[in-house]
């Protein structure tokens, strides 16, 4: 199961995230879920990546994924990161509601 935690704080704006885990699904190379997840996740890092001035903190491994957003984040890189994010977070939540036996999604508050 490939779990996904999202760090959000009391506005519900998200910190960071971390993806961590294989689905199971399929083989290595044909699995539809995890290739799924990783397209959002990382499509969504690349966003971070090339739209803020201040560049994420991220760690990439086989089945994990962590990135923080700065903590002096401000001004218009706030609302690219919150945009980027809120979307992966969308995207993942759909993937989510067809497989939920393969990805399970946890906020947690920072």
């Amino acid at each position: 199961m490939v779990t996904v935690e999202l760090y959000k704080d009391d506005r519900d704006m998200i910190k960071s995230f971390r993806v961590e885990g294989h689905t199971g699904y399929a083989d290595r190379g044909q699995d539809i879920i995890c290739a799924g997840i990783s397209a959002v996740t990382q499509t969504a890092l690349i966003g971070l990546m090339n739209y803020l001035r201040q560049k994420p903190v991220y760690e990439k491994d086989d089945g994990l994924l962590i990135c923080k957003l700065p903590p002096d984040l401000s001004g218009d890189d706030v609302l690219k990161a919150q945009t980027i994010l809120g979307t992966m977070e969308k995207g993942l939540r759909e993937i989510e509601l067809q497989y939920r036996d393969f990805l399970q999604i946890r906020v947690r508050r920072c």
